[in-house]
């Protein structure tokens, strides 16, 4: 059994104790930069607990860990783990990372398919990072 390297925290321990949009938007980008380091399925096996009563934002934050976490294990060739296909992390109604119709159009293109079946539309290197 994989065990989760000591200094880098799981997905559920990093976004614990997120309270704003802001600070998940930072939690994230430092989770992604961890995991890079040393990917381990282990790190992403246990389920976050949902942000939605927290961020007050329709569930797209609980969507988008989801998302995350099976573009990972897609990177990485591991195992999705079982909560990131829960349907209580897929949206009822769509989310697009742009205002205008000429971009959204783009994103349905170019998101990446563990986004489109969630119902998040992002650009195709949301995840990136430099």
């Amino acid at each position: 059994m994989n065990r989760a390297p000591t200094h880098i925290p799981t997905l559920a321990a990093q976004f614990a104790t997120v309270t704003t949009k802001q600070e998940f938007g930072y939690a994230l980008r430092d989770y992604l930069d961890q995991f890079r380091v040393a990917p381990d399925a282990a790190l992403l096996q246990e389920e976050p607990a949902l942000l939605d009563a927290r961020l007050q934002d329709g569930g797209v934050a609980d969507a988008y860990l989801a998302a995350a976490a099976a573009w990972l294990s897609h990177q990485h060739g591991i195992s999705a783990p079982d909560w990131a296909q829960e349907s209580k992390r897929i949206l009822e109604i769509p989310f697009f990372a742009a205002k205008t119709h000429g971009l959204r159009m783009i994103l349905l293109q170019e998101s990446p398919a563990e986004f489109r079946v969630r119902n998040l539309f992002v650009s195709a290197n949301a995840l990136s990072r430099a």
